[in-house]
């Protein structure tokens, strides 16, 4: 069996950044993460050894310093949050906070605010908690529930999803809607795009491939779906112990990728493990 490493997978920067700045608060002063600094139980557990509270933003902190994670709140949460009392380490990554700017900038122009992407997910939150009936669309049928009578429409995207489906739903709005203009800022972050492309050269090589990942992280979840969609045999795992031997009898070509908030441990002991198969 060979095997072949995507040439972009992991941890991308800003989940890099999220994750020393937590580690260094963390080492000066007790510190809750508000929700999952990223989506990965491998990255809940280190934090964990390293004595970081865990908490949610709907519920009181009991430590001083509260952790902003790496999808971002609103700014009207953000300020909650300090006339409460506490001190802030935002870890907002940069091009989500550029996704925040992009669609504050369409409200300023008179757009409706209108996000592709995942419903109830920490990001899309984020990006709708400052802007009142904000719509999200995550399939088709959402875009039954747009509001009628809107002449100007501003889209932004989650910055995780797959830019070809972003692009295919902002088709589709404007052929719900003709007569009304739908402006558009792509704001799909460059690692997602590189490890959809780096996933597709896989495809031309291989018969099936693993993505490495936490379950509840949608760039990963974006990755395997598109690798089914590639024809490609799927083993979505998050720990290399999830992997077994007879599952890849017969297989010749084997692709390895992961999603953004993969630590390059986890990765390599996918790989490790795979080698023991060959």
């Amino acid at each position: 069996m060979n095997l072949h490493l995507a040439r972009h997978y992991g941890l991308c920067f800003g989940v890099r950044d999220a994750l020393r700045a937590t580690h260094a608060a963390a080492a000066r002063e007790p510190v809750t993460v508000l929700g999952q600094l990223v989506h990965n139980p491998v990255v809940d557990r280190h934090l964990a050894a390293a004595g970081v509270h865990p908490g949610r933003l709907d519920a009181p902190a009991s430590t001083h310093r509260v952790v902003i994670t790496a999808h971002g709140v609103s700014d009207a949460e953000r300020g909650r949050l300090q006339a409460a009392g506490h001190a802030l380490t935002d870890t907002t990554c940069p091009l989500v906070r550029k996704a925040h700017e992009a669609l504050a900038l369409l409200v300023a122009e008179g757009c409706h605010p209108v996000v592709i992407g995942q419903p109830g997910h920490a990001e899309v939150r984020g990006l709708i908690g400052d802007h009142a009936g904000a719509c999200v669309i995550d399939s088709l049928a959402d875009l039954a529930g747009l509001p009628a009578g809107v002449a100007r429409f501003g889209v932004v995207s989650q910055t995780t999803q797959p830019l070809e489906r972003v692009l295919a739903l902002l088709e589709a709005l404007k052929r719900a809607r003709p007569a009304a203009e739908v402006r558009f800022m792509d704001t799909v972050c460059r690692p997602t795009k590189q490890r959809q492309a780096a996933l597709e050269a896989l495809a031309s090589q291989c018969e099936a491939v693993v993505v490495v990942g936490g379950r509840n992280s949608n760039n990963t979840r974006q990755l395997a779906e598109r690798a089914r969609a590639l024809g490609l045999r799927v083993f979505a795992v998050e720990t290399a112990a999830e992997l077994q031997p007879e599952a890849f009898a017969g297989l010749r070509e084997v692709g390895v990728t992961a999603g953004t908030s993969t630590l390059d441990e986890t990765v390599d002991a996918v790989v490790e493990r795979l080698k023991t198969f060959a």
